[in-house]
């Protein structure tokens, strides 16, 4: 497919947020609007989108409402990206009202990560290169309590494409943050703790592919529906899953990748990325691991297929911003995996 890039942003450049999922906002305004903080910093304007800061119970109610803000998002042109204020659980159930025509004809950047898988699956079957990244309350709230590097990543992502550009794991992680209702934990995020790198399960070669995939609960959801890739998608992706805060058991895992095979994504992949497993102990992902190797490599055949793990993508933080629709390298020998063209204009 050829993807259609959208431009860099700079400052005094709008942003919309909206809340396609779950109220968030609603909820906990104190840990939203300390998200956008960081926005403003950046030297970004916010638009908040009717469903940005409505109550959590009257949204989930009304699914039209919050795809509304989608097309309309896109649809406005004094918009330039598109932020989502959280995840959820229910994002899935607004995608019959989506419109294709509008997204697919002006793309933007849209950034969020969980339950915002179906927004991305659904605007890169039209075309457009999407951000699997922190959204407001989930990653810019945190920032810092974080790494320095982190939020300079998502900046240099955000406002500075390059013609590669290599990414690196974070030395220290944590899984998730205090109770957002005790406001004496504004922005901080539970204890970090060291990490040992990427974990380099399989695969022997340099393989290079658009990257592609998302939360695999989430997933789960969208299979067999409309809006689910076709077989020949797959061919030559670098395909990436990441676990939520629910910690999907080894089983659920199983059981998914077992019927990624029995769709023959295996054979059409380049590449496979499975994320650092949320609240899993040191003991849990080394069984996971070798789960993985376990179906990819004995169940359906594919021993040379690089599969590296533990990577920083999704529900532990910092996390890497994985452009879906940008040719991707994994090189098993050098240990590296990399962007390798411009993921904005």
């Amino acid at each position: 497919m050829n993807y259609k890039k959208p431009e860099r942003l700079k400052q005094g450049d709008t942003v919309a947020i909206v809340s396609p999922s779950w109220g968030g906002p609603s909820v906990f305004p104190h840990i939203y609007e300390n998200g956008l903080k960081v926005l403003q910093e950046w030297g970004l304007r916010i638009k908040e989108f009717p469903t940005a800061r409505m109550e959590a119970g009257f949204l989930r109610a009304n699914r039209q409402i919050r795809a509304k803000d989608i097309n309309d998002a896109f649809a406005d042109p004094e918009v330039k990206a598109v932020f989502a204020s959280i995840g959820g659980d229910d994002s899935v159930r607004i995608l019959p009202f989506l419109n294709k025509k509008i997204i697919a004809n002006n793309p933007k950047i849209l950034m969020g990560y969980s339950d915002i898988s179906t927004l991305h699956v659904f605007a890169n079957l039209q075309g457009l290169i999407t951000f699997y990244g922190p959204s407001i309350m989930a990653g810019f709230s945190q920032m810092d309590s974080l790494p320095e590097s982190f939020k300079n990543h998502v900046r240099e992502i955000l406002f500075e494409p390059k013609e590669s550009y290599e990414y690196r794991p974070y030395q220290k992680y944590c899984d998730g943050y205090p109770d957002w209702a005790n406001k004496e934990n504004l922005g901080k995020v539970n204890p970090l703790k060291s990490d040992d790198g990427w974990h380099w399960l399989q695969g022997s070669a340099k393989v290079q592919g658009e990257l592609f995939g998302g939360c695999i609960e989430v997933l789960e959801m969208m299979k067999a529906t409309d809006f689910w890739p076709s077989q020949d998608f797959w061919k030559g992706k670098i395909f990436f899953l990441e676990t939520s805060e629910e910690k999907p058991s080894i089983h659920f895992v199983d059981h998914a990748l077992r019927n990624y095979g029995m769709l023959g994504v295996f054979d059409r992949i380049s590449g496979f990325i499975f994320s650092r497993a949320r609240d899993y102990s040191d003991e849990k992902k080394k069984e996971l691991e070798e789960k993985i190797v376990s179906i990819v490599a004995k169940e359906f055949g594919k021993p040379d297929l690089p599969v590296v793990a533990n990577f920083d993508v999704g529900h532990t933080d910092p996390q890497l911003v994985l452009p879906l629709g940008v040719r991707a390298e994994i090189d098993c020998e050098t240990k590296q995996v990399k962007l390798v063209e411009p993921w904005l204009k």
